[in-house]
C-alpha cells in the first residue's frame, strides 16, 4: 500500500486523557498502521477552575505544574497502545484550548480526524463532536464509545 503524502501524512486523534475513549483510540493506531501515517494524539486542556480565583494572575510555576500534569495523563493514556503499536510513531500533543478549537486546527492536514463520543441521554454528538463535524476542513470519523 502506498505511503501517504506528506501534506496529509497523519492521522488526528481527539484524547480526553482523563476519560480516553478505548476505541476511538484503537481505531486510530490501526489506521496509523495501515496507512503508514504518523498518529497525532491531541490532548486539550483549560486551567482549573481555582486559577479565576488567584488576584494576581496564575502564577508560571503553577501553569507549568499544571501543563505537566496534563502532559502525563496523555503519556499514560496512550501507553498501552504505544506498546501494543511499537510501529506507529505518535506525536504526543497537549494544547491549552478548547478541544474543538484544538482539533479544527488540524484537520485542514490530516487524512483523518478522530474523536471518541461518549453516550448521551439523547443519543446525539456532544458539544465537540458537535463543533469538530461543523468546521472541520478534512474527513472526520466520530467513534462511539464501546457498547453504545
Amino acid at each position: 500500500m502506498p505511503k501517504p503524502s506528506h501534506r496529509f501524512a497523519e492521522i488526528v486523534l481527539g484524547v480526553d486523557a482523563r476519560r480516553p475513549a478505548e476505541a476511538a483510540i484503537g481505531l486510530a493506531f490501526d489506521c496509523a498502521r495501515l496507512w503508514g501515517a504518523r498518529l497525532h494524539a491531541v490532548h486539550a486542556w483549560r486551567f482549573p477552575s481555582c486559577a479565576a480565583e488567584l488576584p494576581f494572575g496564575i502564577p508560571e510555576e503553577d501553569r507549568a505544574a499544571w501543563e505537566d500534569h496534563e502532559v502525563q495523563l496523555l503519556s499514560d493514556a496512550l501507553r498501552p497502545w504505544r506498546e501494543k503499536y511499537p510501529d506507529v510513531r505518535v506525536l504526543e500533543d497537549v494544547r491549552h484550548l478548547p478541544p474543538a478549537d484544538a482539533l479544527v486546527l488540524l484537520s485542514g492536514d490530516a487524512r483523518l480526524v478522530i474523536v471518541g463520543r461518549s453516550r448521551s441521554r439523547t443519543g446525539e454528538p456532544g458539544t465537540v463532536a458537535r463543533d469538530v463535524l461543523r468546521d472541520a476542513r478534512g474527513p472526520v470519523v466520530l467513534v462511539p464509545a464501546q457498547g453504545q
